[in-house]
């Protein structure tokens, strides 16, 4: 029986996080007290944290990402940047996971007069602080918008930091009508840099998206690839009988898919977990494995997305590891280090946790 309790002993590994979907519910009633900020509809953690959730959950991805004007509106000061980076490093630590990689829009923290620079220095700063308190490992995504026209500012800025903690390039934002090759010369800049690209497609919008994400835009990891199995010919009885043209091209590639389960719930990506690809995908030996994306408006952590999964697809304590192994070596940091945290701290925490529970048997 694979526990909650264990679950979240167990490393694990996130590589889909969103920073500014993951504030603490207490971290965003005091910054808008120090920040004499008044648009949050209530000072009461319990309730506010409802709150955001209640929004999320639509079934649309626009109504989704509504909650990230007050994230984001109280994300404008250097000390708030690096406060939220750090408390999420520290959430990661009480959640069991030993890398994380997060992401976030510089572009949306320049209200208050903030360069680029300033940003995320200030993300690295407390990412790296946080690094050395808890002693979790991480990287630093830098996202580009899909309805502005600043993608390859923040390609620039993202190869600026590429030495100093920065790992990857995104494109996120509303799917639906920002097609990801309107970016073609972010991306084109990031391939010329042998740099990382990963892109948010096929959460909204159609397989389509995902063909242009990897095609056109040479995308090494898929964010959601929900709507991938538009590209699957399944049987009466739930069986693959058939993969298309890009699906076979993904799975032969082993290109990774950062699978969100929650958070397709709530964004209406798919309308219920039974109906989620994520058990088809898995089975079919897709190089999948879970993530968070939004903590805070999905009300989640990866250990709940693992503990769902479990209890909708009966995944295993094996499955588990073998899906943040998955996670691991499609992390956006150097082939020796991957290596270093499967068989150092991946393989070795879930030994551990095997023979705790053969002890208790006996």
């Amino acid at each position: 029986m694979t526990t909650e309790n264990i679950i979240r002993e167990v490393p694990k590994v996130r590589l889909h996080d969103h920073l500014d979907g993951g504030l603490r519910p207490e971290t965003i009633i005091e910054l808008a007290e120090q920040q004499k900020y008044d648009k949050l509809p209530t000072n009461d953690p319990t309730k506010l944290a409802e709150w955001f959730h209640q929004g999320a959950n639509k079934g649309n991805l626009i109504e989704y990402l509504q909650g990230f004007e007050h994230t984001c509106g109280l994300m404008q000061t250097k000390n708030a940047l690096e406060r939220v980076a750090y408390e999420m490093m520290e959430d990661m630590k009480n959640d069991g996971i030993c890398y994380v990689e997060t992401r976030f829009a510089p572009i949306l923290h320049l209200e208050k007069g903030l360069h680029y620079d300033d940003v995320v220095t200030s993300v690295l700063a407390g990412l790296e602080r946080g690094k050395k308190d808890f002693g979790v490992g991480y990287g630093l995504i830098l996202c580009g918008m899909r309805n502005m026209k600043t993608s390859l500012e923040i390609a620039e800025l993202a190869v600026n930091y590429r030495n100093k903690g920065v790992v990857g390039f995104d494109l996120a934002g509303e799917e639906g009508g920002y097609p990801p090759k309107d970016h073609l010369d972010a991306f084109h800049f990031i391939q010329r840099e042998n740099f990382n690209i990963t892109i948010h497609a096929g959460e909204a919008f159609g397989k389509e998206s995902i063909w242009q994400a990897i095609q056109f835009c040479g995308a090494h990891r898929i964010g959601h690839a929900t709507r991938l199995l538009e590209d699957v010919v399944m049987g009466p009885n739930n069986e693959v009988l058939s993969l298309g043209e890009l699906s076979q091209y993904v799975l032969d590639k082993r290109l990774p898919l950062e699978i969100c389960l929650l958070s397709n719930v709530h964004t209406g990506a798919i309308d219920k977990l039974e109906n989620h690809p994520f058990d088809i995908f898995y089975k079919k030996r897709f190089r999948v494995f879970l993530n968070t994306d939004d903590r805070l408006m999905s009300d989640t952590t990866l250990t709940k997305e693992y503990m769902t999964a479990a209890q909708t697809f009966g995944i295993t304590l094996d499955d588990i590891e073998r899906l943040n192994i998955n996670a691991m070596k499609s992390a956006f940091i150097p082939y020796e280090e991957r290596i270093k945290y499967i068989y150092d701290i991946i393989k070795p925490g879930y030994q551990k946790v095997r023979e705790k529970l053969l002890s208790l048997k006996v």
